[in-house]
């Protein structure tokens, strides 16, 4: 049996600032990735846990210039719909604010979770069938901290309508969009979220509740 590794306090307080450093980033540079990048780091997203081991993240990459800008085309309608829910300052707010880099991203995937695998046998998603797309948020998780610990930064598109997308990307039905997600060299650097530096909300301490 392989001992584990030592994880020394270095490396622990490396993780943090990691994890802190991690950024929603919306502003990239145009830059185009080493080549090989992306493939590695769904590699690394591969390795994420999963429900019964049923890996039912599915990465779809969108090269074609016109399934990118009938993307771009579907966020720019919902974003105007998401805009007309909000009034006052708030909307102000709201239309300040850059929610995707889908002009500058030089690489962009979408993440499905396949409910209808059989890797797995079903293991433990009977009661709760949810558990296969927590376990492809996961995969995405992975995939965020490691591509920041390469000084890369990805942005989460969620104002999309799944409907339309599984469309533009000609998905099975089965599968269930994640999300769109943008990959790239940041232009800009910050040590706060872009929500919190432009006062539309701020981190609050965890909700615990013990019985």
């Amino acid at each position: 049996m392989p001992s584990p590794p030592d994880f020394t306090d270095d490396f622990r307080s490396g993780l943090i600032t990691l994890l802190r450093w991690r950024r929603d980033v919306r502003r990239f540079e145009p830059t185009a990735l080493p080549e090989g990048t992306l493939e590695r780091l769904l590699e690394l997203a591969s390795i994420a846990p999963s429900v019964g081991l049923s890996q039912p993240w599915r990465f779809v990459v969108v090269e074609s210039l016109k399934r990118r800008t009938a993307v771009r085309d579907c966020f720019e309608r919902c974003n105007a719909e998401a805009l007309t829910r909000f009034s006052g300052e708030r909307a102000a707010l709201y239309a300040r604010l850059k929610l995707a880099g889908l002009d500058e991203a030089p690489c962009q995937f979408a993440v499905f979770a396949d409910h209808t695998t059989r890797q797995g046998h079903g293991l433990g998603r009977m009661t709760m069938a949810a558990t296969i797309d927590y376990s492809a948020v996961m995969a995405v998780h992975t995939l965020w901290v490691a591509a920041r610990a390469e000084g890369i930064g990805m942005g989460w598109v969620s104002i999309l309508d799944a409907t339309e997308m599984a469309e533009i990307l000609d998905t099975p039905p089965e599968w269930t969009l994640i999300g769109y997600f943008c990959l790239g060299y940041a232009s800009e650097e910050h040590d706060m979220p872009t929500l919190e530096r432009e006062c539309w909300e701020h981190r609050r301490p965890p909700v615990v509740i013990r019985r």
